[in-house]
């Protein structure tokens, strides 16, 4: 203050309610944590109340712990955030609302009543988690309980340790712009395991999401929605393809159990065909593709190869053979044929349209637009999947749900594709940012069975990677490793972002897998709870080492900490070496 300087300072606690003390003296703001402001640090003991009384007992040790700073706060005009982490919820807490958002909730409002109690109100909520999914129910859950109090603070958002790169960004989007989306938010964090200015794009952008929702107030016309339960998740089901007996080829594989990609592509990526191949995730034998654990499951054909194009019509086949469905439009079809095609018909449409002989299968693309007869009739036709393409100016989220809706009244189980299209101006940081609010907070309710994003501008691999990445951020499918890592901070007792890039580095290759790597013991052992394996900051130069929440190494020496985790993988079965492509020969 001295020098000058004007910003607020804000002043993080956990375990230590004196130092709070303390620091509301010259402080603008202090962020308390329900879970471990009062009740000391993270274990995973089961605590069992007999009787309410006990229960009660430890509440009024909390209000008698945490009075003194809220008096302290509210006669100095100190501003604070009662800030529930996922990862830190007391074992009074777990032990009768368990792990769950209505957990988180109920630590928070724990604080807030003795805050209200005593005609405080400078404080805001926010429920952090780093699973994206767990953090938008605990959000939404919080301000449906607000709501029926007739209360109104405001609400900090972010998906805490995120993680760093694409990845990272991706969850926050995903979390937070879902919410932004639905107008819940007052003021967002975006926590990468990077340098701390650079969270400030993805937080930006995030920002003018959301502000842009609310100053054009997106969304449709009211519509009775009973399919969606906030409070609780639930994926909606939805039949996969089956084969028939009248099939030429097998078209069983052209959307994945576990969420599909779809990618659009071009008769000039398709004659390139090895480098295509790749691009689109494929492994090569002697030239010939086969399908990998992150192979795009169907392609987009907006425009089709002419009949005379080899390569880029021997690359369809090629992908045929493999289980990848090709799909096309009606129109296209009818003029340039393309053996067991998959038809793309617009919803309004697909009850009069004519089907090119060529054609196995339909696909149905809604823009958010029809009515909900013509949605009923479109479903009629029998389609393999459904691919919502909002026209410009709908509301994706809201007109999406909508769909779902009639959907559900009309007992169809048909896929549904969300299909984000970008123009050649948008950057890729964008694709990232829109189609983690758009597409992932539809995924995140448990709306939708995959993903096709479309740019003209941005490669084919990047926006397969970032499909891939949107479906595992939002717990759908795993093709590579989970990691949870938190930003750096104070506490952090290594450098963060070259042990998490080392790590990534020799990890990375393990779909299946997720690895924790926390700077330090406050939120670590609680955010680990989903990881496999923890790598947490124990002391300087030392690490502990965590198999899910057990601690099995303690003091390891930072610099073989990380050859000592991939020991402990292998320990447990769970390492497989990465796979050396062999050298293509050329094809026949």
């Amino acid at each position: 203050m001295a020098k000058g300087y004007t910003t607020p300072l804000i002043a993080d606690i956990h375990f230590a309610p004196k130092v709070a003390m303390m620091v509301a003296e010259c402080f603008d703001k202090i962020r308390v944590n329900p879970g471990n402001f009062a009740d000391g640090r993270k274990t995973f003991e089961e605590k069992l109340y007999e009787t309410d009384e006990e229960y009660n007992e430890e509440l009024e040790m909390i209000e008698e712990t945490f009075t003194p700073l809220v008096l302290k706060c509210k006669e100095r005009g100190v501003a604070m955030r009662i800030g529930t982490n996922h990862g830190s919820l007391s074992a009074r807490t777990l032990s009768r609302y368990g792990d769950t958002p209505a957990g988180m909730v109920e630590s928070a409002f724990e604080f807030a009543r003795i805050c209200r109690k005593h005609d405080y109100h400078n404080f805001v909520f926010s429920m952090k988690a780093s699973n994206p999914l767990v953090m938008v129910q605990a959000y939404r859950l919080l301000a449906h309980e607000m709501w029926k109090l007739g209360w109104d603070y405001p609400l900090h958002l972010g998906v805490t340790e995120a993680g760093e790169g694409e990845d990272g960004r991706m969850k926050s989007s995903i979390g937070i712009g879902a919410l932004l989306l639905d107008g819940l938010g007052d003021t967002i964090r975006v926590s990468l395991t990077e340098a701390s200015h650079l969270e400030m794009e993805p937080c930006t952008r995030l920002r003018d999401l959301g502000m842009d929702a609310c100053e054009k107030m997106i969304g449709v016309e009211k519509f009775d929605e009973t399919a969606r339960d906030f409070k609780s998740f639930g994926r909606r089901e939805s039949q996969l393809p089956v084969q028939k007996e009248d099939d030429a080829i097998d078209l069983r594989n052209v959307l994945h159990r576990d969420g599909s990609v779809l990618s659009a592509v071009t008769p000039e990526m398709l004659a390139s065909e090895d480098p295509f191949y790749r691009d689109l995730g494929a492994k090569l034998a002697v030239g010939m593709p086969l399908r990998d654990i992150a192979t795009s499951d169907s392609i987009i054909l907006r425009e089709i190869p002419k009949p005379d194009d080899e390569k880029a019509n021997r690359s369809i086949r090629r992908l045929q053979e493999i289980g990848v469905g090709v799909l096309a439009p009606v129109d296209a079809l009818a003029k340039t044929p393309v053996a067991n095609a998959i038809a793309m018909v617009a919803a309004k449409d697909a009850a009069t349209a004519t089907i090119p002989d060529c054609a196995a299968r339909v696909a149905v693309v809604i823009d958010g637009t029809e009515s909900e007869e013509e949605i009923v009739a479109a479903l009629a036709t029998d389609p393999v999947m459904c691919l919502i393409a909002t026209a410009p100016g709908v509301s994706r989220l809201h007109a999406s749900r909508r769909v779902f809706e009639w959907m559900h009244r009309a007992g169809s189980a048909v896929p549904v594709i969300h299909n984000m299209q970008f123009d050649a101006s948008a950057e890729k940081d964008t694709v990232v940012i829109e189609s983690g609010a758009q597409a992932g907070g539809l995924l995140c309710d448990g709306l939708g069975d995959g993903v096709v994003v479309e740019h003209p501008g941005v490669p084919l691999s990047y926006l397969r990677t970032t499909s891939f990445g949107l479906l595992q951020g939002s717990r759908m499918r795993n093709t590579k490793t989970e990691y949870v890592s938190c930003p750096s901070c104070g506490r952090t007792l290594f450098d963060l972002q070259e042990v998490t890039a080392a790590i990534s580095e020799r990890t990375g290759h393990l779909p299946g897998v997720a690895i924790a790597v926390m700077g330090c013991i406050v939120n670590g052992p609680g955010e680990m709870a989903d990881a496999d394996f923890g790598y947490v900051g124990g002391a300087p130069g030392k690490i502990d080492l965590y198999v899910g929440k057990e601690v099995v190494k303690r003091g390891i020496d930072n610099d073989t900490a990380c050859d000592e985790l991939i020991q402990l993988i292998k320990d447990h079965g769970r390492w497989v070496e990465k796979e050396v492509e062999e050298e293509e020969a050329v094809a026949a």
